[in-house]
């Protein structure tokens, strides 16, 4: 499904076909062992299934992949999963794709020194024609992102999720958002790690400052289950 002419909505990622760009947000590699290093027991599948959907995406053949923010999960250190996983979705992508680009999120202060083990760099935003993408953990002050060449920018970090009602029975689930942003589209990315849902965007306060409760509301739902959905407007949703 196409959410914006020339960028479509590929399972939790965006592809741009004509750039060959895919991109991934928000994976939080490390979150299964932050949860129980707090006694908070979880399955450790989570990788698995992570590598499952990456190289079900690879088989697009993507010329670069863009990681929009939150590779790894934990602030202040590098976790032994963290090096360790890490590493290995990287080999994945770097074993099919001619470039990676790293964008920071605020998870990833320390986000360096695994970039280094794979001679990348870790970069604040990432421009391609007419899209801009960045994390949307704060507001970049980068002339390039708000010039007029730019059309669309792409955001993460929200793990935006909406919860739908049928009958007595209401469900979270994963979604993208498009709507305006200063007079530029704005598309806001799901978390790609499945071990929750999301934050309900209707009822939990908004992560990003390129978001607000008033403007949300005329956004357009793009719900996901076994394909996206197209629910509309976010105040028309019940």
């Amino acid at each position: 499904m196409e959410i914006l002419p020339g960028i479509e909505i590929r399972g939790k990622a965006l592809w741009l076909a004509k750039q060959k760009v895919l991109i991934i947000a928000d994976l939080h590699i490390g979150y299964e062992e932050a949860l129980i290093e707090e006694g908070i027991l979880v399955p450790r599948f989570r990788l698995e299934e992570m590598k499952q959907e990456i190289v079900e995406l690879l088989k697009l053949k993507p010329r670069i992949v863009v990681i929009n923010g939150d590779l790894k999960h934990e602030f202040g250190e590098i976790s032994k999963q963290e090096w360790q996983e890490t590493l290995e979705i990287l080999d994945i992508l770097l074993k099919e794709a001619r470039k990676v680009v790293l964008i920071r999120g605020n998870h990833d202060t320390i986000l360096e020194p695994i970039a280094r083990k794979k001679r990348l760099k870790v970069v604040d935003y990432y421009c391609v024609n007419d899209i801009c993408v960045l994390h949307g953990h704060k507001i970049l002050l980068d002339k390039e992102i708000y010039s007029k060449k730019i059309k669309t920018i792409v955001i993460g970090h929200e793990h935006c999720a909406v919860s739908i009602r049928e009958g007595v029975k209401q469900e979270l689930y994963k979604c993208f958002l498009k709507g305006k942003w200063h007079g530029k589209n704005l598309v806001v990315m799901p978390s790609f790690f499945s071990i929750y849902e999301g934050s309900d965007v209707r009822k939990e306060k908004l992560l990003s400052p390129f978001l607000n409760e008033k403007d949300i509301k005329n956004f357009k739902v793009f719900v996901l289950g076994d394909k996206a959905y197209n629910f509309g407007e976010l105040r028309r949703i019940y």
